[in-house]
């Protein structure tokens, strides 16, 4: 029997990601206004030790999710509490002392890059070896990394930034391969392995920030920025951008947050007065190319 054709897909959840996408660049600036007087991994274990504290309820009250959690092994385990080392503890602490040495575009550059460090990543791999696009995407989106930061004129807190943001791509590349094969072999909703890996990182990101950074006595516009960030920013946006993931594909979501960095460059320029100049700005653009090429296989 003959069928129409298929309806035409709700703009909805284009526009909910995109909210959601805007809700997470907004971050960059809230850490840059919280900087001066909140040491780094302080910050970053506030804001999400905080947002765990709103999600785990949502496991623990939920006898389907308990349940999920009680059949995992020590494996499973041991592997969601190295999600939550290398993507909370050393992503995240790395984005927050990144943002202290560097300007907001500049971090989110090095960050943009984590797609292609996944694609690396894979290559190895059987069934998501880089395609001949994704190899132009690659090398597309380089020569925008190049094309942003040379002639290289950095002082010597700026290459400390760089070397620290290294480390946290890495580790942020890593997380996004590791979290792939806990999703689809450990048992349990997106949600229950956010919020448990998320609940471990956060902890040790907070205790690592007190220890080596001392405590800190916190004003009510320093609390309004961590609660902010750590309930609308974090726990809300996450749950927003799990509900769109149900109707958009992975490719789509992800070309989708790609726009985070020209975001984050123009409200840095706005609100941080980091102005991008025309070769900044041709490079950002480059690095977004390139990364829209590697992400549509």
């Amino acid at each position: 029997m003959a069928t129409g054709p298929a309806p035409p897909k709700s703009l909805r959840p284009v526009w909910l990601a995109l909210f959601v996408t805007g809700l997470w660049s907004s971050s960059w600036v809230l850490i840059k206004f919280g900087l001066p007087t909140i040491p780094a991994l302080t910050f970053a274990g506030l804001r999400y030790a905080g947002a765990a504290l709103v999600l785990l309820p949502w496991v623990l009250l939920s006898a389907g999710r308990r349940a999920d959690l009680a059949r995992w092994d020590r494996r499973n385990w041991g592997r969601v509490a190295l999600l939550g080392v290398l993507y909370y503890a050393v992503t995240q602490g790395a984005q927050f002392a990144g943002l202290e040495l560097l300007p907001a575009a500049a971090v989110s550059l090095m960050l943009n890059f984590t797609p292609i460090l996944v694609a690396l990543l894979s290559a190895g791999g059987r069934t998501e070896r880089p395609t001949g696009r994704q190899w132009w995407g690659i090398a597309v989106n380089l020569a925008g990394v190049a094309l942003y930061f040379l002639p290289v004129r950095l002082t010597a807190g700026q290459w400390l930034g760089l070397g620290i943001m290294a480390v946290g791509t890495l580790a942020n590349a890593l997380s996004s391969v590791l979290g792939r094969q806990i999703n689809r072999e450990a048992g349990g909703d997106a949600l229950t392995i956010t919020a448990v890996s998320m609940t471990m990182g956060a902890a040790l990101l907070l205790l690592t920030g007190v220890a080596v950074q001392g405590g800190v006595v916190l004003g009510i516009r320093e609390w309004g920025i961590v609660a902010w960030l750590a309930l609308v920013n974090t726990a809300v946006a996450f749950t927003l951008w799990n509900h769109t993931l149900r109707s958009l594909t992975a490719t789509e979501s992800s070309l989708i947050n790609s726009t985070m960095l020209p975001q984050i460059a123009v409200l840095a320029w706005v609100f941080l007065g980091e102005e991008i100049r025309g070769k900044e700005g041709l490079g950002l653009a480059l690095a977004v190319l390139g990364v829209v090429l590697v992400q549509r296989r």
